[in-house]
């Protein structure tokens, strides 16, 4: 019983996808995520960025590629994402 109170658990989990802005930081790059919102007043649909701090344990994710990170304790004072994989390398 105590695997499923813990799938469940895990599946609530946010996951997003987005672009490698930065990967200066030992363990740590910027994930710049792109969503389209759309605007309450004149109902068009405007494009938010938000940039996530992610762990990279390997240090593997460079600047330029798709990757996508779950939500995850906190690790430092920003970063609460971390990278589950690398969908796409920089060209």
């Amino acid at each position: 019983m105590a695997e499923t109170t813990e799938t469940a658990e895990r599946s609530a989990r946010k996951v997003r996808e987005g672009t490698v802005v930065s990967d200066k930081m030992n363990q740590t790059v910027v994930v710049a995520v792109v969503e389209r919102v759309r605007h309450a007043k004149y109902d068009k649909f405007v494009l938010r960025t938000k940039k996530l701090y992610a762990h990279d344990e390997k240090n593997d994710a460079k600047v330029g590629d798709r990757v996508r990170v779950m939500e995850t304790r906190p690790m430092s004072k920003t970063k609460r994402w971390r990278i589950v994989e690398i969908l796409e390398r920089a060209k």
